[in-house]
């Protein structure tokens, strides 16, 4: 089952038992895949999906933290409710150990100090498994110190 399907297949059910945040948050996407297919001219793969998925889950951290400068909690609680959602359909994220691991490697083979070509190399390895602004954040402290 690819992940469109899987996305209709939780609509569906979404509908049925009347999950309100689920149900929108749902169709959201499925219409971020809809406009992305029209402006490739093709349909979507896994992978893209898992792009588009994840392009709105960093969205939605963006809006809690701004909701949270706001003091708009109850904003920040819908928020946070549907980036779970969201997560929901990324593969499993790697732990910061995990990540860690990837960077001493990375930064074994092309040299300490090399903040740029460290950040490419790991981006591409663990794109989609852990997030960039972790991944930054962990690679800034090992090169630093």
């Amino acid at each position: 089952m690819t992940l469109k399907d899987q996305l209709m297949a939780d609509l569906k059910e979404a509908l049925r038992s009347g999950d309100t945040i689920r149900k929108s948050e749902i169709r959201m996407v499925r219409a971020a895949i809809a406009n992305a297919e029209i402006a490739w001219q093709r349909e979507a793969s896994d992978q893209d999906v898992l792009q588009i998925i994840s392009h709105e889950i960093k969205q939605r951290r963006e809006s809690i933290e701004m909701f949270q400068r706001g003091g708009r909690e109850d904003l920040v609680a819908e928020e946070k409710a549907k980036l779970q959602i969201l997560q929901e359909y990324m593969p499993q994220q790697l732990s910061r150990e995990e990540i860690v691991e990837v960077l001493q490697r990375i930064i074994a083979e092309t040299g300490p100090g090399q903040f740029g070509p460290v950040m490419n190399r790991a981006m591409a390895e663990l794109k989609g498994r852990a997030d960039g602004r972790l991944v930054n954040q962990i690679a800034r402290e090992m090169l630093s110190s």
